[in-house]
């Protein structure tokens, strides 16, 4: 099943909303008032840090001591740093002579994980886990919407399209409330089901200020009006530049029963008032049962 608009169109991206919670500072580095403590005026040099000293009666003697010293204590601190690049090359990210060691159970254990993200061309289809889907249902509304995993138990608002084309957005005086695109299929009918939610409000965390943390396998729980669960299985995660949304894989016909939740992601602009990305959960329908 299909979800175009009412004239034919595909749906564009969810639009934009708000200001985001209180950002993270960035790290920086402030040169110190003239005056103030540490503040080092220009050309200045520490005593001792200036023009070589040299004794009038020395004749340079003083001089050629100390550089020669320092000469030698330059060599040996090269080599002990050798002798400990040498010694401990992961520690000093040495990627060259790490790849050249033989692998560790821990290594292996402790590995950085997979890019969770799926990355493909927009004529691709949806990502589906390895479970296989269920059988679809009748038409129902839903009305809540369960993520364990995101500690996610929120109610669900019908939502239709706006002057541009585009699917509403909830309202955001709500920011546990999630927006089903009722133009679409319902949660469990043949077909892409649509469900969007805020990352943020002006107050702070959204329903889905979380949605970036789901993973493959996760389960998704839509309750709806006629009584029954349909129970969603996740198969893949996306982040997509909202210039480059990727409509056919999001709205696209499917002969099973998909569920696909978006919200924001990405940099928010403050001068137009949106996040640049989308983040958007594809699961499919693998089970059923009754509330």
């Amino acid at each position: 099943m299909t979800t175009p608009t009412p004239d034919g169109r595909w749906p564009g991206p969810p639009a934009g909303h708000g200001r985001p919670g209180q950002p993270y500072p960035r790290p920086g580095y402030r040169q110190a008032a003239p005056g103030g403590p540490g503040y080092v005026p220009p050309g200045y040099s520490p005593p001792g840090y200036g023009e070589p000293y040299e004794d009038p009666a020395g004749g340079g003697r003083v001089l050629r001591s100390v550089l020669v010293l320092a000469a030698v204590a330059g060599v040996i601190t090269v080599l002990i740093g050798l002798i400990f690049m040498v010694s401990s090359p992961e520690e000093y990210g040495l990627a060259d002579q790490r790849t050249a060691l033989p692998p560790r159970a821990q290594q292996q254990n402790t590995a950085a994980p997979a890019d969770p993200y799926f990355q493909a061309p927009a004529n691709v289809p949806p990502p589906q886990p390895t479970l296989p889907a269920a059988p679809a249902m009748q038409p129902s509304t839903p009305v809540r919407l369960v993520i364990p995993r995101l500690g996610v138990n929120a109610p669900i608002k019908s939502v239709g399209l706006d002057r541009q084309g585009a699917i509403e957005v909830p309202p955001v005086n709500n920011a546990n409330l999630a927006g089903w695109y009722r133009e679409g299929p319902t949660p469990g009918e043949a077909g892409p089901s649509i469900m969007l939610g805020h990352k943020d409000t002006r107050t702070g965390s959204a329903v889905f200020s979380r949605l970036h943390e789901i993973r493959n396998g996760d389960v998704i729980e839509v309750h709806r009006q006629d009584g029954m669960i349909a129970v969603f299985t996740v198969g893949g995660l996306e982040q997509a530049d909202k210039s480059v949304f990727p409509t056919q894989r999001v709205y696209g016909e499917s002969p099973s029963p998909q569920l696909h939740l978006i919200t924001c992601g990405g940099t928010y602009n403050r001068s137009t008032g949106h996040y640049t990305d989308n983040v958007i959960a594809y699961a499919t329908m693998t089970s059923t049962r009754r509330a």
